[in-house]
């Protein structure tokens, strides 16, 4: 038995659409072109749709038969990175490029759209489609659900996929609990003393202390973490000095820290501000830390996640069991409000170079899955619409 792929010329649309928006990529909060194709969509199929959060979607799809409502979310922005993927239908833009697969994220929900529109008669209950800006900053989930994107109609569980190169094309993931990392950033800054290169004695050098920080950062995840959880500690950016003969007095560092447990990232500032205070200490210098708390962890709902895998199985769905990443998702801020349920769509394909992970100037899309994407969504609006996939009781 495989699963009920939508009509060909349905996908077929999709991807059109997929490579109108891929020749065109738009950052966070600057996706009115992308918005302005999303409502033409949504038009064409006689579906009521509003705007929210300056640049987002919010679409209504109402059956015909009494259900649940149901959240189907997409994102729509692009990266600040040249492409360099070879693709036919490449970016137009230099330096923006859809290195994630946002793209086909929203051209899979029209396509999913559609199936239910022109299947009303059939449909139990209500799809909500959240067509969603800046999830790659500043981040639009949380102003969506602020201007109620989920309550007008009150959405009851909410999914989203995201193209994964680590399954392969015509394959889904889906795993209960957390799924991607609270995303946070720090910024440090360790202020010396300068002087010439020549007289360190006379000088406080923040460079040797920047080097012993980076390296003493380490610690927090090799030896102050329960080698069972999860936590990255990476310094992405460091800058300092003057010249080759001139002691710097300043260092400046960006870094990221993953945490999948709430516990660990709690822990963490703490950690940090003890290692980077200590060693700036022991070499006479002074470090100031920033904390900048971002997503947080993205957390399936357990009991409706193993619902909707049985359900995807028996309907001929080839689904998977795929690892947790430390990658962030703004997702989070949704399935916080509602039982929620980030599903991995497999893209692959070594024939059709589909096999570089997300952010890469290389990556490449298999539109192969385009059909999958639609159906699981497809599938979620049907099932939790009819009760086949239980809604979890609240607190």
């Amino acid at each position: 038995m495989s699963a009920t792929l939508p009509a060909p010329d349905v996908a077929a649309r999709a991807t059109e659409i997929r490579r109108e928006i891929h020749r065109h990529p738009e950052l966070g909060f600057e996706e009115t072109n992308t918005q302005a194709i999303v409502e033409r969509e949504l038009d064409a199929l006689g579906i009521e749709h509003r705007r929210v959060a300056r640049t987002g979607v919010v679409g209504i799809v109402r059956g015909a038969l009494p259900g649940h409502v149901t959240g189907l979310r997409a994102d729509m922005d692009a990266l600040p990175i040249t492409e360099d993927s070879g693709e036919a239908c490449a970016s137009q833009i230099p330096g923006k490029m859809h290195a994630c697969g946002h793209d086909s994220h929203t051209a899979m929900l029209l396509g999913a759209a559609r199936v239910l529109q022109e299947s009303r008669d059939s449909f139990h209950g209500t799809a909500v489609l959240l067509f969603q800006p800046a999830e790659e900053g500043p981040g639009g989930a949380q102003p969506m659900i602020d201007e109620g994107a989920l309550d007008d109609p009150r959405v009851e569980a909410v999914t989203m996929l995201h193209v994964d190169p680590r399954l392969a094309t015509g394959s889904i993931g889906i795993t209960p609990g957390p799924v991607n990392a609270a995303a946070d950033e720090f910024h440090l800054t360790i202020r010396g003393k300068g002087g010439h290169g020549a007289y360190p004695h006379k000088a406080v050098d923040v460079i040797p202390c920047a080097a012993a920080t980076i390296l003493a950062l380490q610690n927090v995840a090799a030896r102050e973490t329960d080698p069972l959880a999860s936590i990255v500690v990476t310094i992405g950016t460091i800058e300092g000095g003057y010249r080759n003969n001139v002691i710097a007095d300043r260092v400046f560092m960006t870094g990221t820290l993953r945490t999948h447990d709430p516990a660990v990232r709690e822990a963490a500032e703490t950690k940090l501000r003890r290692i980077v205070d200590g060693v700036a200490a022991a070499y006479g210098a002074h470090a100031e830390l920033q904390m900048i708390f971002g997503y947080p962890p993205v957390v399936n709902d357990g009991a409706l996640t193993e619902s909707f895998a049985e359900y995807t199985r028996a309907n001929g769905f080839t689904v998977e069991r795929p690892a947790p990443t430390m990658g962030g998702e703004d997702f989070a801020y949704f399935a916080q409000r509602v039982p929620g349920v980030m599903v991995r769509l497999g893209i692959y394909n070594e024939a059709v170079g589909s096999i570089h992970s997300g952010h890469s100037p290389q990556f490449r899309l298999d539109e192969g899955a385009i059909p999958t994407g639609i159906a699981t969504l497809v599938a979620f609006a049907r099932g939790v619409g009819d009760g086949s996939v239980p809604i979890p009781a609240g607190p």
